[in-house]
């Protein structure tokens, strides 16, 4: 991981977060709902794109933890070449209490998780945290989600990640200098795969659009 970390260390800057002020931002920002970040997730990410597809479509995409967290199962700069398997329950990460598991190996370190489904309300909102004692290296215990909301040129979507640091010395060390870092680059992968996903095809050169962030 510190092979990755290094190769990633030019995004540092731009992902490392101040959080308290972006955290109570985002509280503000979900009206009609009930805040549900723990205290003990000091630090947050959000990202947000325009996804050219209706609301419906697109939470039914982003429903399958297996193409919510494809990048984890892609080798990568960022994951220092490892791959997570994806595992999930009969709920199949579909249903409030469905749990869903993710493994790997990086630099000879074992590293699982296990998360569980707090939140699920389509085509609008789902949210799931982790559950005991995470075996990682940059982030310790967190909570994840997306929003989605109709917009003219298709469906709003903001994914968003609130977490803690490590508790191990080296691996808090760790999740000071580079926990910002992958924050930003595990939301904005979501992101990009799912604008890639409804991506309609066209003739000639293409670029990507710019996605918006906020933190």
């Amino acid at each position: 991981m510190l092979i990755a970390a290094q190769a990633a260390a030019s995004g540092y800057f731009g992902g490392l977060i101040y959080l308290k002020s972006a955290a109570s931002e985002r509280c503000k920002s979900l009206k009609g709902t009930i805040c549900t970040m723990p205290a003990q997730f000091r630090y947050h990410y959000a990202a947000e794109a325009v996804v050219a597809t209706d609301s419906h479509s697109l939470f039914e995409h982003l429903d399958d933890p297996t193409r919510l967290s494809a990048h984890m199962n892609r080798s990568s700069r960022q994951t220092a070449g490892m791959c997570m398997a994806i595992e999930t329950d009969g709920g199949r990460g579909r249903t409030v209490g469905s749990h869903i598991r993710m493994s790997g190996r990086i630099l000879g370190i074992k590293l699982v998780l296990d998360e569980v489904v707090t939140v699920r309300i389509p085509p609008a909102r789902k949210m799931w945290e982790i559950v005991g004692t995470p075996r990682l290296l940059i982030i310790g215990r967190y909570q994840m989600g997306f929003e989605v909301k109709p917009h003219s040129d298709g469906t709003h979507l903001r994914v968003f990640i609130d977490y803690a640091r490590p508790d191990g010395m080296i691996t808090n060390l760790l999740g000071y200098l580079f926990g910002g870092y992958y924050a930003k680059w595990c939301t904005q992968q979501m992101l990009k795969d799912a604008v890639a996903a409804f991506a309609k095809p066209v003739a000639g050169p293409t670029r990507s659009a710019p996605l918006s962030t906020a933190s």
